[in-house]
């Protein structure tokens, strides 16, 4: 028998969202029901809502989330009742040409539920194929990766999407490393992510770059060493100057805006790594002379989610969050209830919010 429970849901395009009584069903042939205890306010949600990821209306927000396993279907042996998770968007297949190739974390083939959940018999697209503005809610088995109990579930839903994807861009995308200078151009959820990443894999000077004093400090208590209001000064020279005229080994984009592209580009040191990890929307474009490409050498890369595997990251995050040694509760600005979704959307648009966090 389905589930009737209370979700969040995004109707029309521009529209407020509102709550209604949703049907989740049981978990059929490798799928587990997830009681949701928290899930984290991420500006994709808000992509949703005003239809700049696709117009399959109506949405169930929600996917930044972590809760218990209540059920699971037929085939899944590697969950079980009661395990405490975290969602992810990336279940990945195991058979694609990446995955064979033994690069999993590029899977070609990710998948999520095959039963849909639904709302006034219409059926729901959940946001990155999760939905977890829900009590309850439905996704493979893949997307569900077993962590540490001991984590609070406010602070571990994090890692499911935001805090991966910037810790993933300097960790994994960009290669930080011991010693080495990263300049980060945007200091929200995932800039300020991206910064304790650097400061994670022991780079020595790490940038901050922004507009707003706010986002400045906070990038601070991140790990960043110096700060640039961007407002005020050309960024790309006070780099230069902090790097003894050099430029950075790796710049960090967190924002997806070609301005802020191109100022990162043109920090780095010769040889150095550029990381989109901010998402643009599908209609910008940018324009560079090849010649600088070619002749400043180095790598121009995306990060897509961090790079991450979740099955190998998620794990080793919570650890060290528990260490001690992963700093995560700086990240959630304030918990919410779902009624609460709409004005939490108005608060990330003002920046007044690094995380606010649904508690269900």
């Amino acid at each position: 028998m389905a589930h009737q429970v209370k979700g969040v849901i995004a109707g029309k395009k521009g529209e407020p969202v509102s709550i209604e009584m949703i049907e989740v069903p049981n978990p059929g042939p490798g799928e587990v029901l997830i009681d949701v205890k928290a899930c984290g306010v991420c500006h994709t949600d808000l992509h949703y809502r005003e239809g700049a990821i696709n117009d399959d209306f109506p949405f169930l927000l929600g996917h930044e989330a972590a809760g218990f396993v209540e059920e699971v279907g037929e085939g899944v042996d590697d969950l079980t009742s009661g395990d405490f998770v975290i969602l992810n968007w990336r279940a990945v297949c195991g058979h694609c040409r990446s995955c064979r190739r033994g690069r999993p974390w590029n899977c070609f083939a990710t998948h999520n539920a095959t039963q849909k959940m639904k709302f006034d018999g219409k059926e729901l697209s959940p946001a990155l194929g999760i939905g977890a503005f829900a009590e309850k809610t439905l996704v493979a088995a893949g997307q569900a990766t077993k962590v540490n109990p001991e984590a609070k579930p406010e602070v571990a839903g994090l890692i499911g999407c935001g805090v991966m994807a910037g810790l993933g861009a300097a960790m994994n995308t960009g290669q930080v490393s011991r010693g080495d200078s990263v300049a980060v151009f945007g200091c929200g959820g995932v800039g300020d992510a991206a910064i304790e990443g650097s400061r994670l894999a022991g780079a020595h000077t790490i940038i901050a770059v922004d507009i707003d004093p706010t986002k400045l400090e906070w990038a601070k208590k991140f790990g960043a060493t110096h700060v640039i209001d961007s407002s005020k000064v050309d960024p790309v020279d006070a780099i230069r100057e902090i790097t003894d005229g050099n430029g950075v080994d790796v710049a960090i984009e967190a924002i997806g805006l070609p301005a802020t592209y191109e100022q990162a580009f043109y920090s780095r040191d010769l040889a150095g790594t550029v990381v989109l990890v901010g998402v643009p929307n599908p209609e910008m474009k940018i324009e560079l002379p090849m010649i600088e490409i070619f002749g400043r050498g180095g790598t121009l890369k995306s990060s897509w989610y961090g790079d991450c595997l979740p099955s190998r990251d998620f794990p080793m995050l919570i650890d060290l969050y528990l260490q001690g040694r992963l700093e995560l509760d700086l990240f959630v600005s304030e918990t919410i209830s779902l009624n609460e979704v709409e004005e939490a959307f108005h608060k990330m648009e003002r920046g007044e919010v690094l995380r606010s966090v649904v508690i269900l």
